[in-house]
């Protein structure tokens, strides 16, 4: 079986460090592994199969001077804007967990649980886009709905941990939970969040826009459209919660005809990558205590609405560095060298 020379950007943040992580107990077909990261975390080291490897700092060389079949990229959309194409000329494909290809319309913007037949429309420029991770989550559980009942409308509000913001807005988290208990939280002031996160809730993710809606929220309609092919009408509320990994999410659909929420159960248990957790008598309902560390994408509360028939509530979790960001990213990889011209 063929094997792949794997570069990680990023290879020290939180999302680098998840993508070996899942790159190892995949079994990802891996010839070696290339961690790059800025000049300040060059030299230091990292793990990958019972094995050292040494950081390499990025520069726009490195790709020439290593072979690369695969790069991941997960440092920041203005690095990916330099260096992505710079990798993708070098014959490597890009996985970009960045916004900044997003929406270019010769980018594909790929879940594989939702639209894996757009992995093969790589070679335009070299790059495959990774969704938003609030977005991934949610498409995962409307892409089989809507097979089958046709969705119109989705209305989402979102309780995103602070893991959303990378081990900045994590250890940001945690300092202030621990002034809390020196009775010194005032003194904490905010540098990752627009506010205080600790023992508050913050309606506002990325910077607002000209529609009063933020950046993040847009992300969630516009994504969902160009995974799903549809121009399905998406609204969506962002909220930042002091959690520290895994995004929830409460979601409301219309749908174009009545449902069933025993075979909407049905239909979502039998989904790729999802969990039904759903026996409220028994208090069991998705959390971020299930979802953290895991590579599903938890879905409960499913119920129809008292006045709608063609309208369905439901609740998720998932954790958001991996469902939302290195998962995904790796089983786009796994589905890339499915295709016939990577095989051997």
């Amino acid at each position: 079986m063929r094997k792949f020379n794997v570069a990680i950007v990023g290879a020290t943040g939180a999302v680098g460090e998840e993508l070996l992580n899942v790159l190892a107990e995949v079994d990802f077909p891996v010839a070696n592994i290339l961690p790059l990261a800025s000049a300040k975390s060059a030299g230091s080291s990292v793990e990958f199969g019972g094995k050292e490897y040494k950081v390499v700092e990025l520069t726009e060389s490195v790709f020439e001077e290593h072979e690369v079949d695969i790069a991941f990229f997960s440092a920041g959309g203005s690095v990916s804007a330099k260096f992505a194409p710079i990798a993708a000329a070098s014959g490597a494909v890009v996985i970009d967990n960045t916004s900044h290809f997003r929406m270019d319309a010769d980018v594909p913007l790929v879940v594989p649980e939702c639209n894996p037949q757009n992995i093969a429309l790589w070679k335009t420029r070299g790059i495959i886009a990774n969704p938003n991770c609030s977005t991934i989550q949610m498409v995962q559980i409307l892409k089989p709905l809507d097979d089958v009942y046709d969705i119109q409308r989705v209305d989402v509000s979102t309780y995103q941990a602070a893991s959303g913001a990378g081990k900045e807005g994590m250890e940001e988290l945690v300092l202030q939970m621990q002034k809390f208990f020196e009775f010194k939280l005032d003194e904490c002031e905010p540098k990752v969040f627009a506010h205080r996160l600790a023992f508050n809730v913050i309606p506002h993710i990325d910077v607002f826009l000209d529609n009063d809606y933020t950046k993040e929220e847009m992300k969630m309609v516009n994504e969902t459209q160009k995974i799903l092919h549809k121009n399905m009408e998406v609204s969506a509320t962002c909220v930042r919660v002091p959690v520290l990994r895994s995004h929830s999410e409460a979601i409301t659909i219309h749908f174009a005809k009545d449902v069933d929420a025993l075979h909407a159960k049905e239909i979502l248990s039998k989904a790729p990558s999802l969990i039904v957790l759903d026996n409220p008598s028994k208090k069991e309902y998705p959390m971020p205590l299930h979802s953290t560390d895991t590579n599903d994408t938890y879905v409960g509360r499913i119920r129809v609405d008292n006045y709608r028939p063609n309208v369905l509530h439901l609740w998720c979790s998932a954790d958001q560095i991996r469902v939302g960001a290195a998962t995904n990213a790796v089983r786009i990889a796994q589905k890339w060298i499915e295709l016939p011209e990577n095989a051997l």
